[in-house]
């Protein structure tokens, strides 16, 4: 499923809740907080549109760091894509522990690619996702990197990018 049909009968793209500030129709889903379970998205009640503006208020922190972003699924220019699915779905799925237990206040879950792929079961871990991570543990990196890449990938410890 690469669309979500509109009331009105139109087709509306899927958005990847991972995607990087520069990626088509980019928008911030929410705040990254620091908890003592780790960061924590806080969403927005409306997401906002990615522009310059918005960026240069994290100054010289990287935007990733402090803001989700949402943007169109870019199906097979992303690595996570494997012609039909979103394999960083899964693996979220099948990896990570739940982070919530109730479904979260999502304004993109009609047209979210992970909820349309995984249901209820991505939505109660996407709290925890945050696309830029510094110090990324085994599980994290196992979560982002897709599996036909792994054997090529020298990892980094230091730092890994969720999402395209």
């Amino acid at each position: 499923m690469n669309n979500v049909e509109e009331k009105d009968g139109a087709r509306k793209p899927l958005m990847c809740p991972s995607a990087q500030p520069d990626m088509q129709d980019s928008l911030v889903l929410g705040v990254l907080e620091d908890t003592p379970n780790g960061k924590r998205l806080t969403w927005s009640e409306e997401p906002q549109p990615v522009t310059p503006q918005l960026l240069s208020l994290t100054r010289e922190v990287d935007p990733r760091n402090i803001f989700r972003f949402a943007a169109r699924c870019e199906e097979s220019a992303c690595v996570h894509f494997d012609g039909k699915d979103c394999q960083l779905a899964t693996r979220i799925v099948q990896i990570l522990p739940r982070a919530v237990d109730v479904l979260p206040p999502c304004s993109i879950r009609p047209e979210c690619r992970w909820y349309q792929q995984e249901g209820k079961a991505a939505c109660l871990r996407c709290p925890e996702v945050a696309t830029h991570v510094e110090n990324a543990s085994a599980e994290i990196l196992r979560v982002a990197t897709p599996p036909h890449t792994a054997t090529l990938a020298i990892y980094d410890q230091r730092e890994t990018t969720i999402g395209k």
